[in-house]
């Protein structure tokens, strides 16, 4: 019998109400994100079970590669495990939190959303520059697809001077950086929408 995966999983109904709205796209400090998330407490599920379950809410590291002037953007094409996402262009790098993600039991959220989240791009991106370093940008939520309901998204965003360094992974099909700008021309998944979104908010203007 296969090993089932389990998954990091917070209680919808533990976490604030602005989190889980229809759509909810909401900057926030990390510190913030962690208290809240610690709080409510947390728990491995069975995937398949989470899956089905909008009860909970499995916690996503969702990375975006910017260019530090915001210009360009790195997209890739969803081919992925997660079938119902296949064929949308996405801005964002990320996946489930899994108990391979703890070093002890009594690890905190922080340490283990920061583990998974590091996981992600080593195992997403073949090389990236060292001084790649993650910033966390806000939460998005959405109840409006199959996907969205089960899934909340910590918006993480690394901004580099030098994109040719970053080397895929063959999960990111057909991987390249594309003028921002014009991101709204792809048929995006809706989370790199609601991603765009936060990143307009964290700027305070609309891109």
């Amino acid at each position: 019998m296969d090993n089932i995966e389990t998954v990091l999983c917070i209680k919808r109904e533990l976490l604030p109400e602005s989190w889980v709205q229809q759509k909810s796209i909401i900057p926030m400090a990390l510190d913030s994100f962690i208290k809240n998330c610690s709080a409510a407490g947390f728990a491995f599920v069975n995937r398949p079970d989470a899956e089905k379950n909008p009860a909970y809410q499995q916690i996503i590291p969702y990375i975006i590669l910017q260019t530090r002037d915001f210009e360009n953007t790195a997209i890739y094409n969803r081919q992925g495990s997660e079938k119902r996402l296949h064929d949308l262009w996405s801005i964002g790098i990320g996946g489930h939190i899994n108990p391979i993600d703890m070093e002890t039991i009594n690890d905190s959220f922080y340490q283990i959303l920061i583990s998974g989240m590091n996981r992600e791009l080593d195992e997403e991106l073949d090389q990236m520059p060292n001084n790649a370093l993650p910033e966390f940008i806000g939460v998005i939520n959405e109840d409006i697809t199959d996907v969205g309901k089960v899934h909340l998204g910590a918006v993480f965003r690394i901004l580099t001077n030098t994109p040719e360094k970053f080397s895929p992974g063959s999960e990111l099909y057909q991987f390249g950086w594309k003028k921002t700008k014009n991101l709204e021309q792809l048929n995006l998944e809706l989370w790199s929408k609601l991603a765009l979104e936060l990143i307009s908010a964290n700027l305070g203007t609309r891109i």
